[in-house]
């Protein structure tokens, strides 16, 4: 690793008040505190970090580090190879600050299905246009931490019946089609049906196979095919059916369809394909 290099944003998000990517090969922190939670991954080196006076030590990509606002800690690099590491920082409307105790006797996590949660919640937060997908997948990590925190289940076992877990998947498929253009936060959803984001989130997947962005964003692909069809340019198609600007459809359209769409509108140009030739008559 050579010099440091950052990264850091503010998504759109709620809940999150930074997105910080870093790479260190010589740093230490001085001690100080956060009014927010830190949750960090490593992707390469090791680190070394005092949280409450006591130390710790965390080697390669496979643990979560949590550390609670108002707690005093430093940080630094371990060896001569530095360290990678990203992090969101976490209001304290996203885990409540009485949990700081708890974040203190156990402030990293050897949770694979939580790393992987974290991330996925950067991936998503890497384009700011995806923000319901960043609700989705920051609500599953928050149970997940609640879960670490406070001794309950990792996965809470909900008494809905089928037919009521049907029933709340095709109540948000609706609200999901009728803010097709507009869009919808998961906060939202989930006060209008007066459901858990994560229990409303494994009900639609129950239901439907997929998560709620991910069909947001198909019927989104699928409607912009149309009114690509009918000779719509596609500056105007993206603000149309609910995407952030052309870059976005852009992105999300030559994934689902394999071209852009710029490519896929010039098609149509050549008018009725032609018929293929007959054999000669011989």
């Amino acid at each position: 690793m050579g010099e440091a290099r950052v990264r850091a944003w503010r998504p759109a998000v709620a809940g999150i008040s930074e997105v910080f990517h870093a790479e260190f090969a010589d740093h230490a922190y001085p001690v100080h505190t956060h009014a927010t939670w830190d949750l960090m991954i490593l992707d390469d080196g090791a680190v070394d970090f005092a949280l409450d006076r006591h130390r710790h030590g965390v080697t390669g990509r496979g643990k979560v580090i949590l550390l609670p606002p108002g707690v005093p800690h430093d940080g630094r690099t371990v060896g001569a190879s530095g360290f990678r590491k990203r992090v969101v920082y976490l209001d304290t409307g996203v885990l409540p600050a009485r949990l700081a105790g708890s974040a203190v006797d156990l402030p990293v996590h050897g949770d694979a299905l939580l790393r992987r949660r974290v991330h996925q919640l950067h991936a998503a937060l890497h384009h700011r246009d995806d923000a319901f997908e960043g609700e989705g997948r920051l609500a599953f990590i928050r149970e997940r931490l609640l879960g670490h925190l406070t001794g309950r289940p990792d996965e809470p076992r909900g008494r809905t019946t089928e037919r009521e877990a049907g029933r709340l998947a095709s109540a948000l498929r609706e609200l999901l089609e009728a803010r097709l253009g507009s869009g919808l936060t998961l906060a939202e959803a989930s006060a209008l049906l007066h459901a858990d984001p994560t229990h409303l989130v494994r009900c639609f997947r129950r239901a439907y196979g997929l998560p709620p962005h991910a069909y947001l964003t198909g019927r989104r692909v699928e409607r912009a095919r149309s009114l690509l069809l009918d000779g719509m340019r596609p500056a105007d198609v993206a603000p149309a059916v609910g995407f952030y600007d052309q870059a976005h459809l852009g992105r999300h359209f030559t994934r689902h369809v394999g071209v852009p769409p710029g490519r896929y509108a010039a098609s149509r140009r050549g008018g009725r394909a032609a018929a293929p030739a007959r054999a000669a008559d011989g």
